[in-house]
């Protein structure tokens, strides 16, 4: 009996063994997802995990991502409308600068046009005003140099008997009278 007493007990102690072996190294049980056993089981979850993802997404998270969506497509719409009526008016301002810049280049070219007839009516008086100060300069000088002429002219018969006496007196040795030779030299000019 000894003996199979102590045969007993190392087959316990190798059954025991042996368990300990087949759990820590894989041996004898299956990965459960894979263990046809539990497919059952599995797929009940499966469906409760999926219907409850279901609902959350319907009820929950899509209203919240479509409220996103419309409050961002409202946004954009405002957005493109509030640019499209700033377009207008920058357009309408546009438009009325360029009718400004239009009515003042107008006003500038009228500017520059009376300004230049006024000048040149200007320049036209004080032209005829300075041709009047020389003709009239031109008018003294002329009377001045006919003055000198007729002076000069008068003179020149009284030179010209007296030298016409010198001449006489020294070619010939004759005198002659003044009044001789003013008549020989106005019938000499003649």
């Amino acid at each position: 009996m000894f003996v199979t007493a102590a045969h007993a007990e190392s087959n316990t102690t190798q059954n025991a063994n042996t368990e300990v072996a087949g759990h820590g190294e894989g041996g004898g049980g299956s990965f459960p997802p894979f263990d046809p056993g539990l497919y059952p089981s599995q797929l009940l979850w499966l469906a409760i995990t999926f219907g409850i993802f279901y609902l959350l997404i319907s009820k929950v998270i899509s209203p919240r991502i479509g409220g996103i969506l419309e409050t961002r497509h409202d946004r954009i719409a405002e957005d493109l409308d509030e640019a499209n009526r700033l377009k207008d008016e920058s357009d309408a301002a546009v438009a009325a600068y360029e009718q400004e810049l239009a009515e003042a280049r107008q006003k500038a070219s009228d500017i520059a046009a009376s300004s230049r007839e006024k000048a040149k009516s200007e320049s036209e008086a004080e032209r005829a005003k300075h041709e009047a100060a020389l003709n009239k300069r031109l008018a003294e000088s002329e009377a001045h140099v006919a003055d000198v002429k007729a002076k000069a002219l008068a003179e020149v018969d009284g030179i010209a008997g007296d030298t016409a006496q010198a001449v006489v007196e020294q070619l010939l040795g004759a005198k002659l009278t003044k009044a001789e030779v003013s008549a020989a030299v106005r019938s000499a000019a003649k």
